[in-house]
Formats: C-alpha cells, sequence, structure tokens
C-alpha cells in the first residue's frame, strides 16, 4: 500500500507541467451561450471560451485574480463574472466577444451573479450585505440577499432579503426560481439527506409569493427554464448523484431523471434559448439534449502558463516551531513545512531541508551536530536526522555540504521525535499515540508506552519529555474512558506501567523536567476560572518535587536559601578550580541518575503562579528561583516571570501577541528565547531586552508540488483519522485516483480548495471540505453606517428606513432618523445611478460628513459620524433580531414567558443565557430557548443541566422566601426552538434536551452533524475538516446523519419571514402556554 501511495505521488510529480495543446480538465461552471454555440467557462482561475462542439479555447480574462461564475446576458452580447481582484469577489461584466471587464459592485461582502434581468439591463447577484428592515431573517453570511444592478453601473437595489441563489427568470420577468439556503452546510457535502438540504423554490415578482416545488429530502439545485416555460430542468441527488431532473413548474407530478451519471456530480446546469443544456461532470463538459446521449466536449488549452512552475520567497516571517542549538549559537525553524536554521546574531539562515512534503519536531543532537525531525514522505511519517559534514564548518546556518539520513520509515506513521539526552537513543510516536524509542547504535526499537493510553485529536497534541539521565519519560495520558490529561511518569527501559503523578480530575498538561530532574513542572486547570462551557478556561503551572530534599530546599525563605546557596558556591568555586586542571575536551561531570520517591510525592505539590491565566508555554530558570511564561490576560500574550521566593510576579516583555508558541532558555540560563506571531526573539532574563532575531532567509517554491503533497495529505488524513475506519462505506482509493488527475490542470488555490471539497464530500459527512480564504493588503473593506435602507425609493439618495439601535447615527443631537434621505458623503452626491458602497470604503472609524435632507419639510443639514466595520454592524443586527424575538414572545404572551436566544455553543453564549434567564427572565413563568442559527462549539452538556434543574428545597427565614435550591438553574419550565440551521455541537444539545426528558423541541429537524472536528491548518494556509469523534447515543447510533425530529414541526416559510413573522416562536409560545396552564 506504502509503495502504491508514493507511486502515485510521484506520478503526480511527474506530470504537473501540462503540455501545450493538451486536453484541458477540471473545466469549471460551463455557461452556455443563448444561441448555443458557445461555452464559456473556468480555468485555472481565468474565463474561457470555446465552441459548443469543443475545440481550443480561447482565454477571456487573463488576471491574477480568482475570475468564476459566468454567466451570460439573454441576448448574448455580455457575460458577467465574479472576481476576486480587490481582495473579495465583486461582480463584473464584459463584451462576450472579449475586451475590457467592468466592475460593477464595490461592496467588501462576496458577491454571486447568477442571471441577467430579462432586459438585459440589470445582473442579479446574492450576497450578503443587509436584509430589508421589515424582514425577520437571521443576519448571517451564510444567509445572503438577491440584489440586482445595472450592467451600466450604478445603485446596486435589493430584490428579496430570501437566500435565493442560482437565480433563474423566465422571458417575461414575472417568475423567478432559484434554490434556497438554510444553514451551514459545506455546499459540496454529497448524499445527505437532510432538513438543510436545497429546495428549489418558484418566486412570482409581481405578488411576491414563495412556492416551493421541489419535495425531495437530499439536495434539489441549480433550476432552469426550459423552452416552453412550463418545464423546470433541476439538479438533485435523488437517485445517488446530482443529475438532470425536470418537473412541470407548476409541481405536479413526480420528478424526471433525465441523465444518469455515477460517482461524480452534475454541476452548473445552464440551457440555450432551444433547450440544448451544458453542464460539467467529473473535470470535463457536456452538452445535452432532452432525449439524446449526453456529449462531452474535448476541450484544449493552447495557452503558455501565466505562472513560473518554481517562485522564490522570503523567509522571514511566519515561523512555526523553533529549537535551540547547544551552544546557544543558531535556531532552528519552520517555514511552510521546511527545516531552516539561522544564526542568532546575524540571522544568517540555511534551508536544511527542501521537499514539497512538511517536516515538524525539530531538535538538536546533544553535540549539536546534528538537526532530528519528521516528515511526511513515501506514503507515510517517517524520521530523518541531518548532520554536519565537513569538520571546519561548526554551524548548520553557514555550511555548505549537508548529510541527511532516513532513522525510521515504515508504513506505520512516526513522528514527534526526540533525541535522548545522552545521544544515543531518540524517542518517538508510532501511529500518533504509542510511544517508542530507537537505539541509534542498534538500529532496535523498543516500546515504552501502549497507544491505548491516548487519543490524538490533532497531530502535535501529544506530549512526553526525557529526563535529563534519559531513563524516564514525564508522558500526557489518558484515564480510563475519561477524555481528560494526566501527567505520568514511565521508565524508558520499557515494560512498565506509567505512573499517575497527578491523579486529577481536571486536565493536567504538559509535563517538563526541571532543576536537573528534581521537580516535574505542567499546567493544570485546577485553580482557574472555568469556561462555562465545558472545555477551556485558565490554568496554573504546578510543581512536583521528586525527592523530600528538592522539596525542603524549595520551601527555604529567602533568607535561608541566600545562606545555603553561598555555601554552594564556595563548593563549586573549589570544583572551578579542578576543572582548570583537566585537559581540554575531557567532559566537565557526569550527569547524576534522577532520584524518584514516589512514597508521598503528592504531598510535595506546588502552584507556581499567583494567578490563573490562558497560558501558552513556561519554563524555569536554570537555579530553580524564577519561573517565566508566556500568558494572556488582556489583549494578547506577554511574557512573564515570578520569583518563587518572594511571590513578587511582573511583565518581562509587552508583545501584545496574537499568537505564541515555544519558550525556550539557553544552556547559561542568561536569555530566553520566544516564538511570538511568527517572529522568533531573544530576551535577555536580567532586564528583559529584546532583541529580534532577524532571519532572512529564501526558500525556492513549488506550488504544483506542494498541492499534490497537499492533497495526498489530506487523503491520508481522512484515511488515519474519520471517525469511522469503514469511511461509511466510501471508496476512498478510487476517489482519489479519480481527483489526482486534475492536480496537473490546477494553478491556484481557489480552484485546490473546490478540488479538495469535492473529494472530501463523497464521504457524506458534516464538518468537511476546504477552504481558502487569502486577505489581500489594503483590500477593499466597505464601512457600515448601522442604517436600514428603504429599498423601494427609486430617487437620489439613500432614503433611511430605520436606525439601528447603537449605530453610528443613534448619538445624542442627531436629527438622523427613518424618512431623512443621505444625499452626499463627504461632499460626494448621490445619485440614483451611482454605487454609493465605494464612498465608504475603508473609512471604518473615520471622521465622515453626511449631507442630511428631510423630504417632509425640505430642510437640508449635515451631521459628522464614525462608520463601523461590517462586524461591527453585524452585531447591531444581531442584538436587534433578538429583540425583536424576545418581544414577539413578550407580546404573544402577555409577559408570562421570558426568552433568550444561544448563539453559539459557547462560554460567552452561556453566560448571556444565564445572566438574561436568572436575571430580566427571573419572574417569568417559564423561557424559550432559541437555538436556531447556531454553529455550535461544546456546551450541550452545561446548557442541558443549567435547564434542568429540579427544586428540592427553598429558603425561608422567619416566612419570606428569599430563594430555592438550586439557586443557580432554570427550575421552570423550557421549550427549545430548533431549525435546519443547527448545526454540530447546536444539534448534540437538543438531542441532549430530549434525551433528559427536560422539554418540547420545536420548529425543524435539525440534520445530524454532531460529530466533533479538526481544522486542520495547512502549510498554503488552506484549512480543511475532519470529523474524527462521533458521537453515540443509548440507542447505539452515531448522531452523525441522524436527523432530529422535532416534537412539533413548523417550518418558517420565506414569505412570512419577509413580513416579519416568525411561526416558530410562535408555535412555541403555544406549546409553552399549554404547560404554564396545566
Amino acid at each position: 500500500m506504502k509503495k502504491l501511495t508514493f507511486t502515485l505521488f510521484s506520478f503526480l510529480l511527474f506530470n504537473l507541467i501540462l503540455p501545450a495543446q493538451e486536453e484541458a480538465l477540471w473545466l469549471r461552471y460551463p455557461a452556455l451561450s443563448p444561441d448555443g454555440s458557445s461555452i464559456v467557462f473556468s480555468y485555472q482561475g481565468d474565463l474561457w471560451k470555446v465552441g459548443a462542439k469543443g475545440g481550443t479555447a480561447t482565454p477571456l480574462t487573463l488576471h491574477d485574480a480568482h475570475d468564476f461564475e459566468p454567466v451570460w446576458s439573454n441576448d448574448g452580447s455580455k457575460i458577467a463574472f465574479a472576481s476576486d481582484r480587490y481582495g473579495n469577489y465583486d461582480v463584473f461584466v464584459m463584451p462576450a466577444k472579449g475586451g475590457k471587464a467592468t466592475r460593477l459592485t464595490f461592496h467588501s461582502s462576496n458577491d454571486h451573479p447568477s442571471d441577467f434581468s430579462p432586459d438585459n439591463q440589470s445582473v442579479v447577484f446574492s450576497s450578503s450585505r443587509l436584509d430589508a428592515a421589515t424582514n425577520q431573517q437571521f443576519p448571517s453570511g451564510v444567509l445572503p440577499e438577491l440584489y440586482k444592478i445595472p450592467v451600466e453601473g450604478g445603485m446596486p437595489r435589493q430584490v428579496i432579503s430570501t437566500p435565493a441563489q442560482a437565480v433563474c427568470f423566465n422571458k417575461d420577468g414575472s417568475l423567478m426560481l432559484f434554490h434556497d439556503r438554510k444553514g451551514y452546510e459545506d455546499e459540496f457535502r454529497k448524499h445527505h439527506t437532510s432538513s438543510v438540504a436545497r429546495d428549489i423554490w418558484k418566486y412570482e415578482t409581481k405578488t411576491g409569493k414563495y412556492t416551493q416545488l421541489s419535495h425531495f429530502a437530499g439536495e434539489d439545485r441549480n433550476p432552469v427554464f426550459a423552452p416552453d416555460q412550463q418545464t423546470v430542468y433541476y439538479l438533485s441527488e435523488e437517485n445517488g448523484s446530482f443529475n438532470i431532473y425536470k418537473m412541470n413548474l407548476n409541481s405536479q407530478g413526480k420528478p424526471t431523471q433525465i441523465t444518469f451519471f455515477e460517482k461524480h456530480p452534475v454541476r452548473s446546469l445552464s440551457i440555450s434559448e432551444k433547450g440544448k443544456m451544458c453542464f460539467s461532470y467529473n473535470g470535463e463538459i457536456y452538452t445535452f439534449e432532452e432525449g439524446s446521449k449526453p456529449q462531452r466536449i474535448t476541450v484544449k488549452v493552447g495557452a503558455d502558463s501565466r505562472f513560473n512552475p518554481e517562485k522564490t520567497v522570503s523567509v522571514n516571517k511566519g515561523l512555526t516551531e523553533m529549537a535551540l542549538s547547544p551552544n546557544g549559537k543558531e535556531i532552528a525553524f519552520l517555514h511552510r513545512g521546511e527545516v531552516f536554521v539561522a544564526s542568532i546574531k546575524e540571522g544568517t539562515t540555511k534551508r536544511i531541508t527542501n521537499t514539497p512534503e512538511q517536516e515538524r519536531s525539530i531538535s538538536f543532537s546533544p553535540d549539536g551536530k546534528s538537526i532530528l525531525y519528521a516528515g511526511e514522505r513515501n506514503g507515510s511519517w517517517g524520521i530523518y536526522q541531518t548532520s554536519l559534514t565537513r569538520e571546519e564548518e561548526k554551524y548548520f546556518f553557514n555550511s555548505t555540504i549537508l548529510k541527511e539520513e532516513t532513522l525510521l520509515d515504515t508504513p506505520a506513521e512516526e513522528f514527534q521525535p526526540a533525541y535522548s539526552p545522552d545521544g544515543k537513543e531518540v524517542a518517538y510516536l508510532e501511529e500518533r499515540t504509542t510511544l517508542k524509542v530507537l537505539n541509534l547504535a542498534s538500529k532496535k526499537t523498543r516500546t515504552v508506552m501502549p497507544g491505548d493510553k491516548n487519543y490524538s485529536y490533532s497531530d502535535g497534541d501529544q506530549y512526553y519529555a526525557w529526563s535529563p539521565d534519559s531513563k524516564w519519560f514525564l508522558v500526557e495520558f489518558l484515564q480510563d474512558k475519561q477524555w481528560i490529561s494526566q501527567c505520568g511518569l514511565i521508565s524508558a527501559a520499557g515494560g512498565q506501567e506509567v505512573v499517575n503523578l497527578t491523579q486529577s480530575g481536571y486536565n493536567n498538561n504538559s509535563p517538563k523536567w526541571a532543576m536537573d530532574g528534581k521537580m516535574m513542572m505542567w499546567f493544570s486547570d485546577r485553580d482557574g476560572m472555568k469556561n462555562d462551557a465545558s472545555w477551556g478556561g485558565e490554568s496554573d503551572v504546578y510543581a512536583m518535587f521528586f525527592t523530600q530534599e528538592a522539596f525542603d530546599e524549595y520551601k527555604l525563605d529567602e533568607e535561608e536559601y541566600e545562606l545555603e546557596k553561598d555555601d554552594e558556591d564556595s563548593d563549586e568555586d573549589k570544583k572551578e578550580d579542578d576543572k582548570k586542571e583537566k585537559k581540554d575536551g575531557e567532559k566537565d561531570k557526569k550527569i547524576e541518575p534522577v532520584k524518584i520517591e514516589l512514597a508521598d510525592i503528592e504531598d510535595r505539590k506546588v502552584r507556581l503562579t499567583n494567578h490563573s491565566s490562558r497560558l501558552s508555554d513556561a519554563i524555569l530558570s536554570k537555579d530553580g528561583d524564577k519561573l517565566f511564561y508566556l500568558a494572556r490576560f488582556e489583549k494578547g500574550a506577554d511574557l512573564w516571570q515570578t520569583n518563587l521566593r518572594t511571590k513578587e510576579t511582573k511583565i518581562l516583555l509587552k508583545l501584545g501577541a496574537k499568537s505564541v508558541g515555544e519558550l525556550l532558555i539557553d544552556k547559561k540560563g542568561k536569555n530566553l528565547f520566544v516564538l511570538a506571531d511568527g517572529k522568533i526573539s531573544k530576551v535577555e532574563i536580567e532586564g528583559g531586552k529584546k532583541k529580534d532575531i532577524n532571519v532572512h532567509g529564501e526558500m525556492v517554491l513549488n506550488e504544483a508540488e506542494e498541492r499534490a503533497y497537499l492533497f495526498e495529505h489530506a487523503w491520508r488524513q481522512v484515511q488515519k483519522k474519520f471517525y469511522k475506519t469503514d469511511l461509511q462505506g466510501v471508496d476512498w482509493d478510487f476517489y482519489k485516483k479519480a481527483y489526482a488527475r486534475f492536480l496537473p490542470h490546477i494553478n491556484n488555490n481557489h480552484d485546490f480548495a473546490e478540488l479538495l471539497s469535492e473529494m472530501l464530500g463523497e464521504l457524506n459527512a458534516s464538518h468537511t471540505g476546504a477552504r481558502f480564504r487569502p486577505k489581500m493588503e489594503n483590500g477593499d473593506q466597505t464601512a457600515a453606517l448601522g442604517l436600514f435602507y428603504d429599498e423601494n425609493y427609486n430617487g437620489d439618495g439613500l432614503k433611511v428606513a430605520e436606525v439601528m439601535h447603537k449605530s453610528p447615527a443613534d448619538k445624542s443631537g442627531s436629527k438622523l432618523k427613518a424618512g431623512t434621505i443621505i444625499e452626499k458623503i463627504d461632499g460626494t452626491p448621490i445619485s440614483k445611478n451611482e454605487n454609493y458602497n465605494r464612498l465608504l470604503n475603508r473609512k471604518a472609524g473615520n471622521n465622515t460628513l453626511l449631507s442630511l435632507l428631510d423630504p417632509t419639510t425640505g430642510k437640508h443639514w449635515e451631521e459628522t459620524v464614525k462608520p463601523i466595520s461590517r462586524g461591527e454592524e453585524g452585531q447591531l443586527r444581531y442584538k436587534r433580531w433578538v429583540e425583536n424575538c424576545r418581544h414577539l414572545v413578550d407580546s404573544i404572551s402577555g409577559g408570562k414567558i421570558g426568552y433568550v436566544h444561544v448563539r453559539s455553543m459557547s462560554d460567552r453564549s452561556y453566560r448571556t443565557v444565564y445572566e438574561e434567564a436568572l436575571g430580566k427572565n427571573n419572574g417569568k413563568e417559564a423561557l424559550v430557548v432559541d437555538t436556531r442559527f447556531n454553529g455550535g462549539g461544546w456546551l450541550h452538556d452545561d446548557l442541558a443541566t443549567f435547564l434542568n434543574g429540579k427544586k428540592y428545597m427553598t429558603f425561608k427565614p422567619r416566612g419570606q422566601v428569599i430563594g430555592v435550591e438550586p439557586q443557580f438553574k432554570w427550575t421552570k419550565p423550557s421549550i427549545v426552538v430548533m431549525s435546519e440551521s443547527n448545526y454540530s455541537d447546536a444539534h448534540m444539545f437538543p438531542y441532549t434536551y430530549r434525551a433528559l426528558a427536560i422539554g418540547k423541541l420545536v420548529g425543524m429537524p435539525v440534520p445530524g452533524t454532531g460529530t466533533a472536528v479538526w481544522w486542520e491548518r495547512l502549510q498554503n494556509g488552506m484549512v480543511f475538516g475532519i470529523p474524527q469523534v462521533g458521537m453515540v447515543g443509548n440507542d447505539g447510533k452515531y448522531l452523525e446523519n441522524q436527523q432530529l425530529e422535532p416534537d412539533v414541526k413548523v417550518p418558517n416559510d420565506p414569505g412570512s419571514v419577509s413580513k416579519g413573522e416568525d411561526k416558530q416562536l410562535e408555535a412555541a409560545v403555544r406549546e409553552l402556554e399549554k404547560v404554564i396552564g396545566q
């Protein structure tokens, strides 16, 4: 298997450059011209045009940005498309024959075109901006609105707030077809049948009436009108894979399948005026007329690549991992999965590895002449060592010839290696959790701790440490059936059981040896403030002393310690005199064996930090007097110091870092090394002076080879870590080969992420798909005013429909109100043909002048405001939505029933629910718990426990009732509102709520997505999901793909939502009224 995998990967590397005039593959988003003669499609991030019978394609766009989603105008003269030329996807339009592309939209939300208006005067597109003020749709970026904008440019107008995608108009514009979007599931997930799956809808543009046309429990998408205008063609998974179906516009009769592809989905359906259809399948383009066989067309691309196969990139930031050399003069680090070494003094940098694959877990040998690391090569992780070869070259950073050798390369996964302090052995993890040791002389291996003692959630999450005498390990491990880490001790010789040193119900992790093996230092959340959600919280650094003598020394007060230190210094002076008499090269001293007294060891445990915090790493000074640690208290992480004798704690260095990694100390104990925000700094312990290690290296990057490796890596990760070993019956080998053949045709990470998403989507599991979201420096950032606008107003300027509470205009002295017209922004008039979004670009936080008009009085005036970011406006919109829901519940129930919304399964959301339930809703008789549009987290047990309070005691001094027990739980009736948009742990919570029989569930079925995921970040900036911890109920069934049905099923149809109604909340109140009325 390993040889086969390597052979395929090697084949990919040798075939990544596509010869000229070869057939092109991975042709996406084909769009057939109205006359059926031409097809425009996306290939390698550009738009191309080819005849409907195939042939050599010609490029329409040649831009560094990613261009896709082409749409023809009805007269065939123009093509609209999406491009991220300004940092997000905007709508552009260009002549169908080729020519200059004109930008139409100027908003920093992603805009996706789907059709032209029937008169060809506007482009219709979806975008997540701002719902209509009257709409009760939850304000979320995954639920876009539909807009139109003139093809000549101008003011965008909202068509509907309903999340409508793949829009298609009939010829007279009276009807609009679309597929909906209800929640968070990845668009490339396949084969699922659940409530979140898309459906086909019809919208009557004159009356605003919505009619659902498709009713299959799985995916129905991409509707188009047939020439007769009475038949609808669309894509459906009703028989397994996406194929073309047809149905009557009036939804009469059973839909008919008219194509019969297998194994891969049909995508991107388009149709000509005479009924010829076009679509993509398995990376190729097909045409099709009903009653005949689909025809694959051959497309050749004769243009040269726009990108060099290799490029040189700077290596000066984005560093991950680091290892300090024993002499303290050079430091190793990782950058984009490669090993580098830099001079600490000058920053001179040497690339050590040069592979498309990833390396990790770096360390220097005790003599400083070799570097150890793991590499994912030849179909598995192996362990490698690179060494200096020339005697005159003492350092890696200025070396010329290096030698790499393979220490371990077997079919098993072997990584996270570490040299023993005596340099004779290498410890490593086999298959992520089995601790083993390789003897470098005999090449024999032995098992120290079996793999069933741990579970690896994310790669690199296991921890072990050699003792200074190379005889013991400190390890993290799990207690039986308890997903909580303990710290233990185990013999390096193997064959012995691990000794649990911490024996705690709290999390204990990252054990380290300190003070030459006299002490263990580790992290624990025992005394820290806990998140109300069941994960996370603040930790402390603890110490455990292995001998009573070491513990007694620690307990000395400052005066006693100084006296003892004076005696030790006198002894050291004598030792130094002896050392001077030794010959050059002779060892100074022998490593003393580590002494471990297990009896009463739990009594030799102390807390070293004075205050709990969000810890990243910690280390002790050589003499054990001072503790240094990276902690996050306010904004960012800082370097802290605690004097363990005086207990004085202070910031040694203010970093304010967003991300921090390791903290190292040199052999002399004079300098610390910090990895923060992708850069390495040296910090002098005395005084805290900081010096950045000015790494200045380069690397030649072949992105095609890197993508081939990452494809292999993602495929293997799923094979190794997916929550079910049988991958739900998916032929994973087949899909690897099927998708790997497209890699030579992909030259950008947008297309690569889509390729991975298609492959991962075959698993039919939640939390899958790949994401690539690059940030453009100085890209567009549309600021917001916190205003709703009147979408029916067609004059010059912007007519305000509502001023959001706490928005920039909601301030004392402002006369801006509903009905006011904004005539100018910073002096620039806003005509009805002006796209006002461009006037707000990058103005968040800056004084902005609004010229205003009251149309009822004709009065003009000006006001200065500070626009906010779209994220801040999103918060205002969310609070407004919650208040609308609260008001609705209050008005229907006559003030008897309270309302809370659980925004996410997190600590912050729990605190909001707790505060509001026992605060403003304390006097209510019952509580509506709204979990809709909750994307997950980890809160199900805490929230259910809070709502499951059962009164068992009353506090009653002198006849006055002042409280009940439990005080800190909700003890009255409650009901949960849920919908298709609940995801992940927001599925597990209503499942738990029902399992504990707390109350009823109202709303729509929740998709079975209750599985824990690891979103792995790749070296090129992409992330992809691996659902790997399945949740199994007491019935023995996985929650994944097991839809949760409500007790009371109530849909919120788009028509009622657009009118501001919420039928699900209304039903929840009626159900609770039955309970409290009993």
